[in-house]
């Protein structure tokens, strides 16, 4: 019998396939992976000198082979225009050009430079070259100067410097801590305070009307509270302008590689890598420090730099919510349809309405949610439980319990379709038996049908946390909080 009758040729390629599947998906988890894990690993600080006698310090995050325009040869002078036109020519028009992350924003008005290697004229890795990661401006790179406090030179030496950078950091970050602390946490508390009071006067006028006695009252313990709090905020704001006083203090004094002076207040840094100086444990410091910082912080400077501590949990809350809706709605429907209902044209037309309503597009479940959850159910919540409140909306606009909803909506015939094919797989004889012994229909779906089918309703729960996690649309229309760190509920 030849291989083609005996199937073997078909046993290679459906191999093969599997195969390669497999080799494109470890490919790609390999490439995430790589291009993922070294992105926060602190890498070699360079200055270059250019042949325009320009120096440029910073860190080399790519290098690419491109072709020079001509407009780029034309701004060279006639004797280095000859040269590079010279080696041009002998690699076909190509050149190689390094993109350097240079900082230093607020002087340079940019964060990156392309130099191309016939700009280069000489480069060093300077001993002391320090890495600046600021809570704003994005990131400084300078040589050390001097430490100051309160404005007098402490140190001068690199070595001297970063010993009093590492005394005097943790302090001033706590200080900087608790002043965030009494910002947000404390004048959050006070301001609270003050609209529940705005909003109990604004029921009392609603209900009996600006010229009754209990309006004044509630008016007279309103003022007493604004007084209160008016105290308050003035004690909040002594404590901020102390600490800032204090901070104030501590500077560090950096000079750019174009010569530029640069104070900095310690508060301002957030972490300060000597990237030359540091051995192969120093850098895995640095990295873990890194990694901390992005999976724990908030995100700063417009969401570029920080961490996605918000993004996170938001997500985790947003898909259990989801879950905790859409699994016993989707189990409880592909109950009904595969053990209780009768075949018929309305059943087949559920079974197909949910067939389609699985490839409708994502965004079409968010605008159905922005409408029908924030501007009509949440609408009418306000107007019945919250109009003291109105025109803010409480209810009446995104958050994770519409997103929630909304990716119940988009997640729910994935659910019923997994169950349904966990059902149809228990075989009919378990169910018979069952009967037979004198159990119920519910007794006997409840001992013998749902044990058998939960591995396929936790699979098809596990797809549907997948599906809603990864839908972006709903999540920016109904739920997601722009350039914010905190999240809408």
């Amino acid at each position: 019998m030849s291989l083609v009758a005996q199937g073997q040729p078909l046993v290679w390629l459906t191999g093969a396939g599997l195969l390669l599947c497999l080799c494109m998906v470890l490919g790609l988890l390999a490439l995430v992976l790589w291009q993922g894990f070294a992105t926060f690993w602190p890498g070699r600080l360079v200055q270059v000198r250019l042949h325009d006698g320009a120096l440029v310090l910073g860190e080399v995050t790519r290098v690419e082979d491109y072709r020079p325009g001509p407009e780029l040869l034309a701004a060279l002078g006639s004797e280095q225009r000859s040269e590079v036109e010279r080696r041009l020519a002998e690699r076909d028009g190509w050149a190689t050009r390094r993109l350097l992350r240079t900082g230093n924003y607020e002087l340079t008005n940019e964060h990156f430079r392309w130099v191309s290697d016939f700009e280069f004229g000489r480069e060093e890795a300077p001993e002391w070259a320090l890495l600046v990661e600021r809570s704003s401006w994005g990131r400084f790179y300078g040589t050390p100067l001097a430490f100051l406090i309160d404005g007098q030179r402490v140190a001068s030496e690199p070595a001297e410097i970063w010993r009093r950078f590492g005394a005097h950091h943790g302090e001033v970050s706590a200080r900087w801590r608790q002043r965030r602390g009494l910002e947000t946490n404390e004048t959050g508390v006070v301001n609270a305070r003050l609209e529940r009071a705005r909003l109990a006067l604004r029921d009392v006028e609603r209900a009996h009307g600006s010229a009754s006695r209990i309006y004044a009252e509630e008016q007279a313990r309103t003022q007493a509270l604004e007084r209160e709090a008016e105290a308050e905020f003035a004690r909040i704001r002594a404590e901020i302008q102390a600490l800032d006083r204090e901070n104030a203090r501590y500077q560090l004094l950096l000079v750019t590689a174009d010569g530029i002076e640069k104070p900095l207040a310690l508060d301002e840094i957030v972490r300060l890598v000597p990237a030359n100086q540091l051995g192969f444990v120093g850098k895995c410091g640095v990295y873990l420090s890194r990694w901390r910082e992005f999976l724990v912080d908030e995100p700063r400077e417009a969401n570029s730099e920080g961490g996605v501590f918000p993004a996170i949990f938001g997500t985790l809350v947003m898909t259990l919510l989801m879950t905790i809706v859409v699994v016993p709605i989707g189990v409880l429907a592909a109950l009904y349809l595969r053990e209780y209902a009768r075949g018929g044209w309305i059943v087949s037309s559920v079974r197909i309405a949910i067939n389609n309503l699985a490839g409708v597009p994502s965004i079409v479940f968010g605008v159905f949610g922005l409408g029908f959850f924030c501007y009509f159910v949440g609408a009418s919540i306000d107007r019945i439980f919250f109009e003291s409140k109105l025109p803010s909306p409480t209810f009446g606009t995104g958050g994770v319990l519409w997103a929630a909803l909304t990716l119940a909506l988009l997640t729910l015939p994935v659910v019923i379709v997994a169950t349904e094919e966990a059902l149809a797989a228990v075989p009919s004889s378990m169910r018979e038996g069952s009967l037979a012994c004198g159990a119920s229909k519910w007794q006997t779906i409840r001992r013998i049908v749902l044990p058998r089918a939960m591995p396929g309703i936790t699979t098809g729960m596990i797809l549907a946390m997948a599906r809603g996690a990864g839908a972006v649309s709903p999540l920016m229309l109904v739920g997601a909080a722009k350039l914010a760190p905190e999240l809408p509920l």
